[in-house]
């Protein structure tokens, strides 16, 4: 069904491929799990399967991609749109009309399909989706979530026989990336769809995978083969992995089902010992707060009646199900809009008021679309013009840039940067002047595990130093890891707020994969397992 034969492809004015001499087949009913640091070539390659690349992105390709039996080089992605439909990082950047029913309707259209088969279409699809609640609504009053269910439903309503995917349950929580996934798997079985999808969330796909390709990058040859086995040898791997790796687990664990079958011996080397759990620290100041602040779009109400207060020393996970208030929430504190009712405060004034030079000496927001951000030609333009910009020192935005994603070409345009590497760029030019409140909107979107370490260290140093943080998000490991406190909301209500510990170990739903695996006892990731374990007596 998809071939790559011997491809290499070199962006324009890049010193090296970002593809470099691949060979790859993709049958017909496989769903495939795309794997790799950020910036490997994932996107790239799954670019290369409906022709964006080179037709859209320029740059020279070699080699053969075939579809179908279609050479790409021969039919541009409008040609291969009956058989390939593709989903990319921004879903709104694909959005052409302005309510969710019409969106999923426009494909269709174009192909000139009988009414009567669209009609039927747009109704299984939302079904299929989850989306029949939305039909009517205004795409641009969906949160980041619900936009990208209805880019990927606006997809499956031409009946692709080959579905790509760019990070598809990035900006979902956990119960609807686990619903649209057994979605895509149906499709998968019962249809002979052909998906590949690159995540780097692999605990939420690798369950689903039928293979996985490795795209380890500087030119390496891709690892292809069954989740288990490619797993052994990635550089990435989700926290089931890395746990099973630690445990010496033969297999390796891939769902959580897997792990506690397995997990006795552990348990056992673990009786007696309990998470060694950072200091919190101490509290600070109060840096914001909202006072029964109430926001709605039309007839939908975002926040109703929220009462919040934020300190110096929080890192405060802001949690609960797409559209449940999330970044509205954070465009409030950022000051974006003005609330319809209650009252906003950051540091002692309503940010909605502020000059933006006040503004951003206050408080710091990375949007869920961080190319929004962007606007140099080059990433060493972006960083010299935020130096500049916050009267930092020169260099200052690159050297946090550097300890978020090493390596990263001072030369590259931003355009031609991979979704992460894009918000690696934006969250250091956001972290650089060290705001007194940062507000992060999904800040590792597109970050490979190493990243999001590499930023887990960052904020926890931004906390003991007195800033406060405050981050939307659906990556229940990122809130494992860091967060001091997490805040519920439920259709734009408060209905948690807590010790973040406390809140996702008592969840079904944001509790993280090593929480699942050893409950009822209190572990939240694998570092806590390994330094409980390197703490064992020697026997003998």
């Amino acid at each position: 069904m998809i071939g790559f034969t011997d491809v290499s492809f070199t962006y324009d004015g890049a010193a090296r491929p970002t593809l470099d001499h691949v060979d790859l087949a993709v049958g017909e009913g496989e769903l495939c799990v795309v794997v790799g640091p950020t910036g490997s070539g994932k996107t790239t390659l799954l670019r290369a399967i409906n022709g964006l690349v080179p037709h859209f992105t320029g740059g020279r390709l070699s080699g053969e991609v075939s579809v179908d039996g279609r050479s790409t080089r021969d039919y541009p992605p409008r040609e291969l749109a009956d058989v390939v439909g593709m989903v990319g990082q921004n879903p709104a950047a694909s959005f052409v009309t302005d309510v969710v029913e019409d969106e999923l309707a426009y494909t269709m259209e174009n192909l000139g399909l009988d009414p009567a088969i669209m009609r039927r279409r747009v109704e299984d699809t939302l079904d299929l989706l989850g989306l029949h609640e939305l039909r009517d609504r205004p795409l641009g009053t969906l949160s980041g979530g619900q936009q990208q269910r209805v880019a990927i439903g606006a997809v499956l309503t031409a009946s692709p026989r080959i579905l790509v995917l760019d990070e598809p349950t990035s900006a979902l929580d956990p119960a609807a990336a686990e619903e649209v996934l057994a979605s895509l798997t149906r499709l998968v079985h019962d249809l002979g769809l052909t998906v590949l999808l690159a995540e780097h969330r692999l605990e939420r796909v690798l369950p689903f995978a039928d293979s996985v390709v490795l795209v380890p990058g500087l030119g390496s040859p891709l690892v292809v083969g069954p989740a288990a086995e490619v797993m052994a040898v990635s550089p990435v791997a989700p926290p089931l992995v890395d746990l099973g790796r630690m445990a010496g687990w033969d297999p390796l664990p891939l769902t959580v089902r897997d792990a506690r079958r397995q997990v006795a011996p552990l348990r056992l080397r673990l009786e007696g010992t309990q998470p060694q759990v950072t200091p919190r620290v101490a509290i600070g100041r109060r840096l914001a707060s909202l006072a029964k602040v109430s926001v709605h779009y039309g007839e939908v109400v975002a926040l109703d009646c929220v009462d919040l207060a934020l300190h110096a020393g929080e890192i405060v996970a802001v949690m609960g199900r797409n559209g449940s208030g999330k970044s509205t929430l954070l465009s409030q504190l950022a000051g974006v809009r003005p609330s319809h009712s209650g009252t906003v405060e950051v540091g002692g004034s309503d940010p909605a008021s502020l000059k933006p030079k006040d503004l951003v000496a206050r408080v710091g927001l990375v949007p869920q679309d961080a190319g929004v951000l962007l606007y140099g030609e080059s990433v060493g333009e972006e960083c010299m013009s935020a130096d500049h910009d916050a009267g930092l020192a020169p260099g200052t935005t690159a050297a946090v840039l550097e300890r978020i994603l090493p390596g990263l070409p001072a030369d590259r345009h931003p355009r031609d940067l991979s979704e992460g590497q894009r918000l690696a760029l934006a969250l250091a030019i956001v972290l650089a002047p060290a705001p007194p409140l940062l507000l992060l909107d999904e800040p590792t979107r597109g970050l490979d595990y190493p990243g999001k370490a590499r930023l887990v260290r960052i904020l926890a140093e931004l906390a003991a130093n007195g800033h406060g943080v405050v981050m939307a998000t659906h990556d229940v490991e990122l809130v494992a890891q860091v967060a001091t406190r997490a805040v519920v909301l439920a259709e734009g209500t408060v209905v948690g707020d807590g010790v973040a510990r406390d809140v996702v170990c008592h969840s079904p739903v944001f509790a993280p994969q090593v929480a699942k695996v050893l409950a009822p006892d209190l572990w939240l990731t694998v570092d806590e397992v390994r330094a409980a374990l390197d703490e064992e007596p020697v026997s003998g």
